[in-house]
């Protein structure tokens, strides 16, 4: 369960940035998740509740926001959103995809209390 270990590095990032800002109380993250990043998303909210135990984001809301995955389609130069890595270009029908995004994931903000 990887979804663990990404709760523990939002975890430093959230205590970095609260100390940096003195603030105690997170009530609100929002993590943003592409589609290809390979995460669980039932999992990383119970992980996030576990990892988040006696720090300042302590029974904080996690809200995921899922990005969409793309890629650039070589046959006909634009780039596209697609819902499978495998998927054909919606625009031309081309197979000559290359991802150009949707796996990433980042912390978009904090809500402060």
């Amino acid at each position: 369960m990887h979804e663990m270990s990404l709760c523990e590095g939002i975890r430093r990032v959230i205590e970095d940035q609260a100390r940096k800002h003195d603030v105690t109380r997170i009530r609100r993250v929002r993590v943003e998740i592409g589609r290809f990043a390979g995460v669980e998303t039932d999992a990383l909210h119970f992980a996030f509740d576990v990892v988040m135990r006696g720090s300042v984001a302590e029974g904080a809301e996690l809200v995921t926001l899922e990005l969409p995955g793309r890629a650039m389609c070589y046959d006909c130069m634009k780039e596209v959103e697609i819902l499978d890595r495998l998927d054909p270009c919606p625009t031309c029908g081309g197979g000559k995809l290359m991802p150009q995004g949707g796996d990433e994931m980042r912390i978009k903000d904090l809500e402060v209390a």
